[in-house]
């Protein structure tokens, strides 16, 4: 097997693996609801786990999908957010991202990362829970101070306060606080103990979401958009919405964080480091997934005195500059799969190329120039074992005629001319083997880097992480696989040949829905290994000297 069948191969294996993808989710059944005696989690408001209490002590509910109560709604503005709180269980009901436009025709309209109703309803909430008295949960009515913060020009810290009393007397104050160029949300829960005995609290924080299915049968670049988890023992880990039907997480952690991810963004609860939680998921009649923590160690606060419980949440870009500030494993929310440890240093080049040259579309170019470059002495191995190949061809082809359709005799009398001609026919396939997983890598980062999204490169490719709307860079593609098919020595078989000269029309189809980013690095991989095919096929055919 020669250098360009294996990459034909290699390449039609993924284009298919994201077909396979595709239609798993497109007749995938709706998720059933949630088997009876799964555990409760705090969207009920149940929230279990003895020791610690259960919000159905105090403020029972049925444990079902009913639409989201509201009450007065608390709009804020920051100089990267606008979030909607409602005063319904001060819950973020609402987040767009300002810096993000949901789309390049749409340039003042930010991306809307959360929402409280529609198909794609997904929302933070938080609470209190308690064994003695009344505690402020995700269905309790605060009051406002005012319903519109704004960040002020110089301001660095915009709070924003709802207060509920409970019939005990203990008073709260639920405080959001948002800070200039954050996108990272402190939630704080001041308590006053007004009452004659200690009070004993516990903490907890949730995403509810909605179960999203595909839109239509050929979604060609599939992305991960669900629940995940980092813990010291078992680090990063994906909680699919699928898999919160089938089995209830129910898990003690110290630190660690839970999230909600899709296609370049993601929203994070916070934990301390050394925080003792349990993190848990629910699903509320197959629609709605939650998944959250709650502490595990209550916080007291005794008579007549002050207390405060204080938890952040994330809620932005996956950018890496920003996730490498956050909690440890945040990082991860990149998703690189099994490849990680070679998209990562992958990514950090082209960002210090992109650092050179301001453009995400140059750099792409430059770093496949950079990975052409860096295994040439492979390539041109794998190149100079097809070329021998190709001067082979005639007498290959004189054998075929010579024995017909006795394949032993016609594979004998093969390897005697490869010995002979001292000729190994498989010395191509090594050299493009390793370097497949640099490609699948580079594929990755290119697919998952949210750097990538909007960003123009020159005329009209306004935005990488979309298609070319022209279909000029997919053309210039395939045209540019047809041209290697024609450098590489043809297979005897007339299938064979006929199969392998489908393929770039074939591919040139898929790749017109490629991002115009992806479809890019391939062109220009493929325009640089023609180059170099055809040098050494020149010097090995003794055309050139």
């Amino acid at each position: 097997m020669d250098n360009q069948r294996l990459f034909l191969f290699f390449a039609l294996a993924l284009v298919l693996m994201l077909i396979w993808q595709s239609w798993e989710q497109y007749t995938a059944p709706a998720p059933k609801a949630a088997p009876a005696g799964m555990s409760p989690s705090a969207t009920s408001p149940d929230v279990p786990s003895a020791p610690v209490p259960s919000a159905a002590e105090t403020t029972p509910a049925p444990k079902a999908a009913e639409p989201l109560a509201r009450g007065a709604r608390i709009s804020v503005r920051t100089d990267v957010i606008e979030a909607v709180i409602d005063s319904r269980g001060g819950d973020v009901r609402e987040l767009k991202l300002r810096q993000y436009p949901v789309a390049l025709d749409k340039p003042q309209e930010a991306f809307p990362l959360m929402r409280d109703d529609g198909p794609e309803l997904f929302i933070a909430q938080s609470g209190l829970i308690g064994l003695e008295g009344q505690f402020p949960n995700h269905k309790t009515s605060y009051s406002a101070e005012a319903n519109q913060y704004a960040l002020a020009d110089g301001q660095n810290e915009l709070r924003v306060p709802l207060k509920w009393r409970a019939p005990d007397g203990v008073q709260y104050t639920k405080n959001y606080v948002f800070r200039r160029d954050s996108y990272v949300v402190d939630v704080e829960f001041m308590v006053k103990n007004e009452t004659r005995r200690e009070w004993a609290g516990y903490l907890y924080g949730q995403f509810q979401r909605m179960h999203v299915g595909t839109t239509g049968f050929l979604t060609v670049i599939p992305s991960y958009t669900g629940g995940a988890i980092y813990t010291p023992e078992n680090h990063y880990e994906k909680i699919p919405l699928d898999d919160m039907v089938k089995n209830a997480l129910k898990r003690p952690v110290t630190g660690g964080w839970v999230a909600m991810l899709q296609h370049y963004f993601v929203s994070s609860w916070l934990p301390a480091k050394d925080e003792r939680n349990e993190f848990f998921t629910d699903v509320l009649e197959g629609t709605r997934h939650v998944l959250g923590f709650k502490n595990l160690n209550p916080t007291q606060v005794a008579p007549g005195n002050k207390g405060v419980i204080r938890i952040s949440f994330y809620a932005g870009p996956k950018e890496q500059k920003i996730l490498n500030t956050l909690p440890e494993g945040m990082n991860l929310t990149v998703d690189y799969g099994f490849l990680t440890v070679i998209s990562a240093p992958l990514f950090w080049l082209l960002e210090q190329i992109h650092r050179l040259l301001g453009n995400w579309g140059w750099a792409i170019i430059v770093l496949t120039v950079l990975i052409k470059a860096a295994f040439y002495p492979l390539s041109a191995a794998s190149y100079k074992s097809m070329a021998n190949m190709r001067k082979m061809q005639p007498k290959m082809q004189a054998l075929k005629e010579r024995f017909g359709d006795d394949r032993q005799k016609l594979n004998q009398a093969m390897m005697e001319l490869y010995k002979t001609e001292k000729i190994n026919p498989l010395g191509g396939c090594l050299p493009i083997l390793i370097q497949i997983p640099v490609f699948l890598a580079l594929y990755w980062v290119l697919l998952e880097s949210v750097e990538m999204r909007q960003a123009p490169w020159i005329g009209w490719i306004k935005d990488l992480s979309a298609q070319d709307p022209f279909y000029i860079l997919p053309l210039i593609m395939g045209a540019s696989m047809f041209i290697q098919q024609k450098l590489n020595p043809q297979p005897l078989d007339p299938i064979q040949q006929k199969v392998f000269m489908v393929l770039p029309f074939m591919f040139t189809v898929f790749f017109l829905f490629f991002p115009a980013g992806l479809v890019l690095y391939w062109t220009v991989n493929n325009i640089l290994s023609i180059a170099q095919q055809w040098r050494i096929m020149r010097v090995v055919e003794g055309k050139k000297k």
